[in-house]
């Protein structure tokens, strides 16, 4: 890939960014303030530019730009890029607020330069082959999905358990059904700590009487990360906690007879797919779209995703329910 990429910020997730963009062949720079972190990647990588200054890597003007900041800095950091006219990926969530992220969609517009989220399990190989046996018809009419990202830990202190466990689910679930949700209910629960919950439900309705339910808690014995789709030929589930990582097809639902309900069953079955690494396909579209239309985590998706988050904070704070 002859585009070159500057990824700012290179601590816990950063580095990922590094190596992956590193192993494609179009790692040009990296912006990091530690000064003993820096001088680690320009050694572990010869031929990069390292900066302890942002600003001077956006003088540079790079093919693009990768940045996996904490997330106060995704906002100040993008908007700094793409009012230069620079292409960038942001790591999710994309801001801290619905309003932040809206004006960077349109300053992107504004400028002409891609933005794209760093939502990276819709390039995760089973969701891609979820998405393609929905898109199919195999399961019918879409009713129902769920989404359970449950652990013990990681506790935090500073936010909730949605916004630290969700956004994961919030762009699965977009991006299955193709829409965004137009109606939102939720339930949250503090046990730990006064100001953080450590359980929510999530339900969530979409256009054409599609619904969902998201399920977070970081209060749970076991992992588990387990998505549940139901439509009207079929049913199926992907565990990507799980040790197979299957994604299990039930030939099962209900049809009626002379107005009667009956439940029709067949042997369940196992759809195979590519095993791929997330994080490279992601970075390897984003740099492959450069030129282009960013059709998958785009800025305006990444924005709805905000939305939410945002929206069900205020509806567990008053009566549950969205204005």
């Amino acid at each position: 890939m002859d585009k070159k990429i500057c990824v700012i910020g290179g601590g816990r997730w950063g580095k990922n960014h590094i190596r992956t963009l590193a192993g494609l062949g179009c790692l040009a720079a990296v912006v990091e303030a530690d000064a003993v972190r820096l001088k680690e990647y320009t050694e572990l990588y010869p031929g990069i530019k390292g900066y302890a200054d942002m600003d001077e890597a956006i003088a540079r003007g790079y093919d693009g730009y990768t940045v996996a900041l904490p997330a106060e800095l995704h906002y100040p950091a993008g908007r700094k890029l793409l009012e230069k006219g620079l292409n960038v990926m942001l790591e999710k969530p994309m801001t801290l607020t619905a309003a932040q992220s809206a004006e960077l969609v349109e300053l992107a517009q504004r400028t002409g330069a891609r933005l794209m989220v760093g939502h990276v399990l819709l390039f995760h190989p089973a969701y891609r082959k979820i998405k393609e046996v929905i898109d199919s018809g195999r399961l019918g009419k879409l009713f129902y999905l769920y989404s359970n990202r449950l652990n013990l830990g990681t506790v935090r202190t500073e936010e909730s358990v949605f916004p630290s466990f969700a956004p994961h689910d919030i762009s699965v679930l977009d991006y299955l059904t193709g829409a965004s949700a137009c109606r939102i209910e939720a339930k949250g629960a503090k046990f730990l700590q006064d100001r953080v919950y450590d359980s929510t439900l999530v339900q969530l309705e979409y256009p054409g009487n599609v619904h969902a339910h998201i399920y977070v808690s970081w209060l749970h014995p076991y992992k588990q990360q387990l998505l549940v789709v139901a439509g009207s030929k079929g049913m199926l589930s992907f565990d990507d906690a799980a040790d197979g990582k299957e994604i299990r097809f039930y030939n099962k639902r209900i049809d009626f007879e002379n107005g009667v309900p009956v439940k029709v069953e067949a042997p369940d079955e196992i759809i195979p797919y590519e095993k791929k690494m997330p994080l490279e396909e992601e970075l390897r579209y984003f740099v492959e779209h450069l030129d282009s239309t960013i059709g998958i985590n785009s800025g305006e998706a990444g924005y709805e995703v905000v939305k939410v988050l945002e929206t069900v904070q205020q509806i567990i704070e008053s009566n549950g329910q969205q204005e």
